[in-house]
């Protein structure tokens, strides 16, 4: 999930885990991961397999039209992330898209989509393990990773040595959502009226400024 990462001993920890927390704590229930790909996103949520999906969910129309989202919680388009000693080099998709230039994605998401759609010269690598994703930046085995601006801040958090690239300027407009099983119409209205007043009353806020600040 981009905005939870994987601890040594197994649990996460994030900005969705620390939401699903509080929201859990809402339902007097506790949260119970499930692992996942971007790939199975849907067929898990459709088989029963979880209940929610949080982690940084791009609300796309082909989702929508299996799933329902909650409201977006946050405009948060993609980004690109690189060594911040070649910042400079990767403003533009024109900048990126050069033979030279080595753009790594994680499979079955927006981030993959992307990558294909806008990317033609420059040479493409799929990397199935999104946590190690940024490591292949470092370590100078790939040069550019395009995702969502929270995450790229994440990670430049994280991760000296990477810096996000113009995180105030996303290369594409993107909304992130909760997605929950299609037409439970009563689960959707209390995810809504929970986001709405966690946003109102500060709680929201203070968890993204936790990891985004």
């Amino acid at each position: 999930m981009p905005f939870s990462f994987q601890k040594a001993d197994a649990s996460y920890e994030g900005i969705d885990v620390d939401l699903m927390a509080s929201f859990s704590t809402s339902l007097g229930s506790k949260p119970e991961w499930i692992k996942t790909t971007w790939a199975n996103l849907l067929p898990d949520l459709s088989a029963g397999k979880c209940d929610i999906v949080v982690g940084g969910v791009s609300v796309t129309t082909e989702r929508q039209k299996r799933a329902f989202f909650s409201a977006p919680y946050m405009v948060n388009g993609k980004v690109p992330i690189a060594r911040c000693a070649d910042v400079a080099k990767y403003q533009t998709i024109a900048d990126i898209d050069k033979v030279s230039v080595r753009v790594i994605f994680n499979p079955g998401g927006s981030n993959e989509r992307f990558a294909r759609a806008n990317f033609r010269q420059a040479k493409l690598t799929l990397h199935g393990e999104n946590i190690t994703i940024f490591d292949e930046l470092l370590v100078n085995r790939a040069d550019v990773f395009v995702t969502e601006s929270a995450e790229a801040l994440t990670q430049q958090k994280l991760r000296p040595g990477l810096c996000a690239v113009n995180a105030d300027k996303p290369l594409q407009y993107g909304e992130m959502g909760w997605m929950l099983p299609r037409d439970d119409v009563a689960f959707k209205a209390y995810v809504d009226q929970w986001l709405h007043l966690s946003q109102a009353g500060g709680e929201f806020q203070r968890v993204m400024d936790r990891w985004l600040k």
